[in-house]
């Protein structure tokens, strides 16, 4: 072979002006790792594990923060504020930081202490609220407060809030770019598409485009069993009236709903850690889990989101750590 390296590989592409321009796209997708017989027992239902926390920021979400910030307009002077799980505010907070915008991120109780962290070390100015704000669904608390700050007149119209769980410019991010990518990087070939449900951004998004592509494949849709569960940055959506169903998620879309306790999605979430070296978040494991179990009786592709890697979760996944 006599071709030069140089000839072979264009290295001044990889040279970036800015941080925003790392976030994925279809021409720059993040990865697929498929999944051998160790963690997937069958044969006949391949999975394909996407691995989003390559994303810049760590996750799914950098899509998303993106797109919103893109479409937002601020004055001289306003701020950002938007409530998050962690994985928004933290993409958020690193492009706000590259535009020299100030923000502040809403949090509830229960994120987990590395998300904290992380947004701290970002400089965002953290908003902790106590889950007893609502204890039916303790995120709602953060986006109340969220709301107050952008609503009320005392603060003057200073806060904009992109609003994640509303814009339909989070379901345009994985419209645009995850389902676009998958669809190029299995050349069309699947059967299944397996997502968890938090704001309804990504499994809508990245579900209709490939709807739209093929009617065939099957949409399935990953919950947590219990409405009080640790699998951050999710929601069950089985039994929720409408005024607490989240507003973007295109719901005739789900073809199927699997609900995954706790146990299930971290035991998941260790075992592909431990059998593929994959890295990945308790939600994850719930993605996980909930395509094992539905492969024991179907055949064809699959296509698992793996939201963001197990590093902002150390200290939840200890206490299922066997010593």
């Amino acid at each position: 072979m006599n071709a030069r390296v140089e000839d072979v590989f264009r290295y001044d592409d990889q040279i970036f002006d800015s941080i925003a321009d790392l976030i994925p796209s279809p021409e720059n997708p993040t990865p697929m790792l498929r999944l051998g017989e160790r963690f997937n027992p069958h044969a006949d239902f391949e999975m394909l594990l996407k691995l989003e926390g390559m994303n810049p920021f760590g996750s799914i979400k950098d899509r998303t923060a993106q797109f919103m910030l893109n479409g937002l307009t601020l004055n001289e002077g306003q701020s950002l504020v938007e409530p998050s799980a962690g994985n928004t505010g933290i993409a958020l907070t690193a492009l706000a930081n590259a535009r020299n915008i100030p923000i502040e991120i809403v949090v509830p109780d229960g994120v987990p202490e590395e998300k904290k962290a992380l947004l701290r070390f970002l400089g965002a100015e953290l908003i902790e609220v106590e889950d007893e704000m609502c204890p039916l669904f303790p995120s709602e608390g953060a986006r109340g407060v969220a709301k107050s700050m952008v609503e009320s007149p005392a603060y003057d119209g200073k806060y904009v809030s992109p609003n994640q769980y509303e814009s339909e410019l989070n379901v345009a991010a994985h419209f645009h770019t995850t389902g676009p990518e998958i669809w190029r990087q299995t050349g069309g070939k699947l059967d299944y598409f397996f997502a968890s449900i938090g704001t309804g951004g990504t499994i809508s998004g990245a579900g209709q485009y490939l709807k739209q592509m093929n009617p065939a494949i099957k949409i399935i849709g990953v919950e947590p069993s219990s409405r009080h569960h640790n699998l951050s940055g999710i929601k069950r959506i089985s039994g929720l009236p409408d005024e607490h169903f989240p507003a973007i998620l295109d719901r005739d879309l789900l073809d199927d709903l699997v609900s995954v306790s706790d146990e299930q999605a971290f035991r998941a979430g260790i075992k592909v850690a431990r059998t593929e070296g994959a890295m990945v978040s308790p939600t994850t494991g719930a993605v996980l889990h909930a395509a094992v179990e539905m492969g024991a009786a179907s055949k064809g592709r699959a296509i698992l989101i793996a939201t963001d890697s197990a590093a902002k979760y150390v200290s939840d996944y200890a206490d299922y750590l066997e010593d």
